[in-house]
């Protein structure tokens, strides 16, 4: 018998089509037919899906979730907002390699939080978090401060010769074992003392299997395009496909700036490179507070746009302006900075920061092949930043229905298929007979983030249904309810352009 049926949908496919009506059905896995002329016999389970869209399940580019899959198995925050899919090992910081004697926790500064069990390797990785029975599937990048830290420690100097080779062959294993590609964050330590030439050295490790090399470019702020300009030349001269993550132009006096960025990028692919972007629809970032400030020279302004997401020092700045605690404890903003930096676990302090511009945000939105990423960071103790449950629902219901930025079926396209082309997910990302049944079903007329900064944990609005592998995951009845998180376990850990892991070839 089929296992399920939507019935009576408006059918996004993810190629960017327009929406068409027709029925579903999923057995085994995977998409048996769709047909505009309605599905006879019965199912399992049957959804009457008037008035509703479906499109295959939203992926999420820019994750941070190598721990949440140990942590958080049920992966709630992105399932409730209809992400089926996420790659991981982002901003130079992945799960993997790993070395049992090394904190890699704190080597991360807490964004590998959550990690478990005796791995070294990828494969480990992947069998060790399908042990949890996680919701959603995981794609995953191999990241350079991880391996850099595990060959050099935290030195400032450029590697030897065999210390590159050592580094070199972590990043060749993860890629033969199915990483889609070679991610930095230039901005982080020890990234950051890396010269351009490591950098394309490791990177052309992806070469063989036409992986990605993908960044947290060196400089988001007065240095932007100087850091476009190494971005391309290392794709450039590595060989590979350039992926610049979150992008954006930081801090007021560069607001503006992503127009030329995206000119460089758009001569880049006029001659034939390969370059993507992805970008989250927040005026605020979000990161590691203590890869922000000289501890020697506080910067005022951007400690005035500081909010305390996760400070396990002082957890009760958590949620609160860094400004507010000053005045509220009577002094000055930066050393309020300077005392949670320098505490106990100080350099673990995850904050959010406001220094984006709204119309950037919707230039970028509108640059043809736009991906999207949430960049959030799994930490539920705290007050996370709200892209953590937000991202997707915010760009369909506030960027597609509110402003009109981009179409509802060009969004779907640039959320699924897009994005599972380019991160090499096989068989993933259309609705299409044969495909594996990674679906989403929601109300465009509903939809739209509700998760704030002072508020952060809140489901979305709007989001129906969410089957993963064929499975139903999660649903919503509507309106105020709740949605119920099945705990169905299906998701997959994925290899670039193969069968997940432990499926047969």
């Amino acid at each position: 018998m089929t296992d399920i049926i939507i019935r009576n949908a408006t059918v996004l496919d993810g190629t960017g089509s327009p929406g068409i009506s027709a029925d579903v059905a999923v057995t085994g896995g995977r998409i048996a037919e769709v047909s505009p002329n309605g599905i006879t016999g019965s199912a399992a389970h049957e959804i009457d899906a008037t008035g509703l869209h479906l499109s295959p399940g939203l992926v999420d580019t820019h994750a941070h979730d190598d721990g949440a899959f140990f942590r958080y198995p049920g992966m709630e925050f992105k399932l409730a907002q209809g992400v089926t899919t996420v790659v991981s090992g982002n901003c130079g910081f992945s799960a993997i390699p790993a070395d049992p004697d090394q904190d890699s926790v704190s080597a991360s500064g807490g964004i590998l939080a959550g990690l478990e069990g005796e791995f070294t390797d990828l494969a480990g990785y992947f069998a060790a978090a399908l042990e949890r029975q996680p919701a959603i599937n995981n794609m995953m990048l191999v990241g350079h401060n991880t391996v850099r830290s595990i060959v050099m420690g935290m030195e400032r100097r450029a590697p030897t010769a065999d210390e590159l080779r050592q580094m070199r062959d972590h990043v060749s294993l993860a890629l033969e074992q199915g990483a889609c590609g070679f991610s930095t964050g230039l901005i982080y330590r020890p990234g950051r003392w890396s010269e351009t030439d490591e950098v394309i050295t490791l990177a052309s490790a992806a070469r063989d299997s036409d992986a990605l090399y993908t960044t947290h470019m060196r400089n988001e702020g007065d240095r932007l395009l100087e850091a476009v300009d190494e971005t391309l030349t290392i794709g450039r001269e590595a060989g590979v496909h350039a992926h610049i993550s979150h992008h954006k132009a930081a801090g007021v006096a560069n607001w503006g700036k992503i127009r030329s960025s995206l000119e460089k990028v758009d001569e880049a692919l006029a001659a034939g490179q390969r370059v993507t972007l992805d970008v989250y629809p927040y005026t605020a970032g979000s990161g590691r507070m203590i890869e922000y400030f000289n501890l020697d020279n506080v910067n005022r302004d951007l400690a005035e746009v500081v909010r305390i997401a996760s400070c396990p020092a002082f957890r009760e700045y958590e949620g609160r302006m860094a400004k507010d605690i000053a005045a509220d404890e009577n002094r000055d903003v930066t050393e309020v900075i300077h005392s949670i930096l320098t505490a106990p676990k100080g350099d673990r302090t995850i904050c959010i920061h406001f220094i984006i511009d709204e119309a950037d945000v919707e230039t970028n939105l509108a640059h043809a092949d736009m991906m999207v990423g949430s960049d959030g960071i799994p930490d539920l103790r705290g007050k996370p930043h709200p892209r953590l449950f937000g991202t997707f629902p915010r760009v369909l219901g506030h960027y597609v229905r509110e402003r009109g930025i981009l179409s509802l079926p060009e969004a779907i396209r640039r959320m699924t298929s897009l994005p599972a082309r380019v991160f090499g997910m096989s068989e993933r990302g259309q609705i299409k007979t044969g495909y594996w049944a990674d679906l989403l079903l929601f109300d465009a007329s509903q939809v739209i983030d509700r998760a704030t900064y002072d508020q952060p944990q809140t489901e979305p609005a709007g989001i129906r249904s969410v089957i993963v592998n064929g499975a139903l995951a999660y649903q919503c009845a509507g309106g105020d309810e709740p949605g119920h998180h099945t705990g169905t376990g299906t998701g997959k850990m994925l290899r670039y352009r193969r069968s997940a892991y432990g499926e047969a070839t």
